[in-house]
């Protein structure tokens, strides 16, 4: 525990604590932290994780809470039981985004926004990715410093699928890490990438069993927490120094290509017959 009062700072306002955040997030994360290391579990109800436009804004905000926290030192992600990320879109998008009110799109582009942003310039320390099995919404992942994923995880960008434009941040990471002809032609085939092509890919660091993956994450964390705070803190800084200046650079220009697609096309997405197409193929 680091003991501010010690420093002599008359008034300091004092970050908020795990105590404190680990409620606040408790219907999105599971958060455990033994000896600086900070496990945050993805779920819904204690299963595997649906998505949600909840947790959705929560996303941005429990990454400055973790970042801000100077008890958290080492960060691992990952999920519940054997996916990564669940839902059906027509739940999630039950009318165009066009047909919602100014401000309800504003939350949702800022939400969208500050996800990404919040997550590579808040956070200050190593990470680590364990990908528990496939799903979307994989960009935080992606942009860990380290990414471990099971076997059958899957890795892919279904935006274009669907009817709009892949900005979110996922085509960011994937032309970044597997280069520009392989991203393009995964995001128009709206084809996944399971896990061991992904590694040979560059996707990912490591593939293991379902059972090895958090335990893995654990022991490297662990290990990462032998070597002093300044040298955990500057490797995670050159680690990462790419994405932020991808984010910095492109992931503006990403994400507003997505928001015009989304709202000038004045139908809903994702287009339900591309949906239907999509689980056919069992890509959904």
């Amino acid at each position: 525990m680091v003991d501010t009062s010690s420093f002599g700072w008359d008034g300091h306002v004092a970050p908020t604590p795990l105590e404190e955040y680990s409620k606040r997030y408790a219907d999105f994360f599971e958060m455990r932290r033994e000896g600086g290391i900070l496990e945050l579990r993805l779920h819904t109800d204690g299963g595997s994780y649906v998505h949600n436009w909840a947790a959705h804004n929560a996303w941005s905000r429990v990454w400055q809470d973790v970042g801000n926290d100077p008890e958290n030192q080492v960060l691992i992600i990952t999920g519940t039981g054997d996916a990564w990320f669940q839902g059906d879109p027509r739940q999630t998008w039950p009318k165009p985004l066009v047909d919602e009110t100014p401000d309800y799109i504003f939350q949702q582009t800022i939400d969208a926004w500050k996800l990404i942003e919040n997550f590579v310039n808040n956070i200050d320390i190593p990470t680590i990715a364990a990908v528990n099995g496939p799903g979307i919404h994989t960009e935080f992942a992606l942009m860990c410093d380290v990414t471990l994923a099971a076997e059958d995880a899957d890795f892919m960008d279904p935006h274009f699928m669907v009817g709009t434009a892949p900005g979110d941040g996922l085509s960011l990471a994937l032309q970044h890490l597997m280069g520009t002809k392989r991203a393009a032609y995964a995001i128009y085939g709206g084809t996944g990438i399971p896990a061991r092509k992904a590694l040979e890919y560059g996707l990912v660091s490591d593939v293991l069993p379902r059972e090895e993956l958090v335990p893995k994450a654990w022991a490297l964390a662990r290990d990462i927490m032998k070597r002093p705070r300044f040298a955990r803190w500057a490797t995670h800084n050159i680690l990462n120094r790419p994405w932020r200046k991808l984010v910095t650079e492109d992931f503006g220009f990403h994400f507003s290509q997505q928001s015009l697609a989304t709202v000038a096309s004045k139908a809903l997405i994702p287009d339900p017959d591309l949906v239907a197409d999509a689980r056919k193929r069992k890509i959904w």
